[in-house]
């Protein structure tokens, strides 16, 4: 099930979208993948320092990626958004990353 909440101008929106698996795999093949997706199970360590080397590891072979992408890829390896936000926050203070402003998002690009 998907819920939707916001406004459209001055009216209220409050929609509830409940998709199968079928629909949900059709919907998964539409979307751009940008990076190779780092699986849990692939990870040396879900904790401390093996993450952080994990989430350096996922930068460095995608090159550079955009803050909403890499907060995706950083979810679906945590499953968490408060500790993918803190990697965001550990990889711009990271000096092998350089963050740029880009169009729409902030680009993280590895300089390792």
């Amino acid at each position: 099930m998907l819920r939707i909440r916001g406004q459209i101008g001055e009216w209220p929106v409050d929609l509830t979208l409940e998709l199968g698996d079928e629909d949900w795999a059709r919907l998964a093949a539409q979307l751009p993948r940008k990076a190779a997706v780092v699986e849990p199970s692939s990870a040396p360590e879900l904790s401390g320092e093996g993450l952080w080397r994990t989430v350096q590891e996922l930068l460095r072979n995608a090159g550079q990626m955009e803050g909403p992408d890499l907060l995706a890829e950083l979810q679906a390896l945590t499953g968490s958004a408060a500790a993918s936000k803190r990697l965001l926050v550990r990889l711009r203070h990271c000096p092998q990353v350089q963050l740029e402003n880009g169009a729409d998002a902030p680009l993280y690009r590895w300089v390792g």
